[in-house]
């Protein structure tokens, strides 16, 4: 850790998936995973469902081929201290930081991640639109478990792997504790998140998930994706044949998110983000929190 005695911090949410934000521009904090746990821990830390770290990306060694297209670098964690790829929600929160703390105006901009840059755009209303880039659809059954039930799950990459299935009860899911068993083992080598899916009416569904090193939250952004995207092909819509746009409202626990799939693949998550709080990190206690 740094020899600084106090680290700043903020606290974030999107859609109730909440973070919490280390702004460090010139990369000079050690944040290994069990920093990352302590800080994330909601009884003994500060909480959070992930951490940002908010990195200019030339400081950063991931992302410095990045630079040109994205001045900064979302450094993202899961609650446990892992490494992942991308956050949807956790994107928008970023954005809302960066413009929190004048380094960015309302408009356009673009971030980098280790799941690619993402386009983002924030609103004057508030609401933040992040390009989350195409799904992929790996071929190959799947199933997920829970409890004596399993279902069929459609497999969609965002950069990141989830299991989507179609359930008849959210509350089929179970307490989502422990992640949900699935077969084969080899199409999620370093696990997946999973999406239990209902409908609630013409091109708007609800879910529960349960993310892959946070266990379940209250949202997740590119969850949200990966499940409009398999409800529209359940739908037979698929925008690069159609030639028209598949937009499906995302009901999830913390809230609403509304995803389109453009014609060219692209995919499209709007949503809410807030800054709730900012304070110190007292660096002795996260020295022994980690330890």
């Amino acid at each position: 850790m740094s020899t600084r005695a106090r680290i700043p911090f903020l606290k974030g949410h999107g859609t109730e998936n909440d973070f919490v934000i280390v702004p460090d521009p010139d990369n000079t904090l050690d944040l290994p995973a069990a920093t990352v746990a302590a800080l994330c821990d909601r009884r003994a830390g500060i909480g959070g469902d992930g951490l940002l770290h908010v990195v200019r990306s030339a400081a950063h060694p991931e992302a410095r081929e990045m630079a040109a297209e994205a001045e900064w670098f979302m450094d993202y964690r899961n609650g446990d201290g892992s490494i992942a790829e991308m956050c949807g929600n956790g994107v928008r929160v970023f954005a809302r930081y960066l413009l929190r703390a004048g380094h960015i105006g309302e408009g356009d901009l673009a971030v980098a991640t280790r799941g690619g840059v993402k386009a983002v755009h924030i609103a004057k209303d508030g609401d933040v639109t992040v390009g989350m880039g195409r799904a992929r659809l790996p071929e190959g059954d799947v199933t997920v478990s829970v409890g004596e039930r399993s279902w069929p799950a459609r497999n969609v990459n965002m950069g990141n792997p989830h299991a989507v299935a179609f359930v008849d009860d959210l509350a089929h899911a179970g307490d989502l504790y422990s992640p949900p068993p699935f077969s084969p083992a080899a199409a999620y080598p370093d696990g997946v998140n999973v999406e239990f899916v209902v409908d609630r009416g013409p091109g708007h569904v609800a879910l529960r998930v349960h993310e892959r090193g946070a266990g379940e939250t209250r949202s997740c952004g590119t969850g949200a994706c990966a499940v409009a995207v398999a409800a529209a092909r359940r739908d037979g819509a698929d925008p690069a044949v159609t030639g028209a746009p598949a937009t499906y409202t995302v009901d999830v626990p913390g809230g609403t998110l509304v995803i389109t799939e453009r014609t060219d693949g692209e995919i499209e998550m709007t949503g809410p983000a807030v800054i709730v709080a900012e304070g110190e990190i007292d660096a002795e206690w996260l020295e022994k929190a980690a330890s």
